[in-house]
């Protein structure tokens, strides 16, 4: 096998453990939903709905609409949020 191949290889090999790698992290744990406008700031789960921060620790407000924070499945309305985010305008 020549070098090239060889990297070739590597490179679909990298590819193809992300793709499996981003579906195992896109599917919410056992028994949780996403619950969106609960959280309190800096304790949301991770990126917004809008795009506005990245990851977790980072919203700024109380019970913003676009955080989201992990409850147990069936929880989230009865907590007063909602399972869905705001449409974007």
């Amino acid at each position: 096998m020549n070098s090239q191949t060889m990297i070739k290889s590597a490179l679909l090999g990298l590819l193809a453990l992300s793709s499996v790698a981003g579906s195992a992290i896109a599917a919410d744990p056992a028994g949780k939903e996403k619950c969106y406008g609960i959280s309190k700031a800096s304790q949301n789960d991770c990126a917004n709905g809008v795009g506005t921060h990245a990851c977790s620790g980072q919203s700024k407000a109380d019970n913003d609409p676009q955080d989201w924070k992990y409850v147990a499945a069936g929880s989230c309305t009865v907590l007063g949020g909602k399972t869905a985010p705001p449409a974007k305008s």
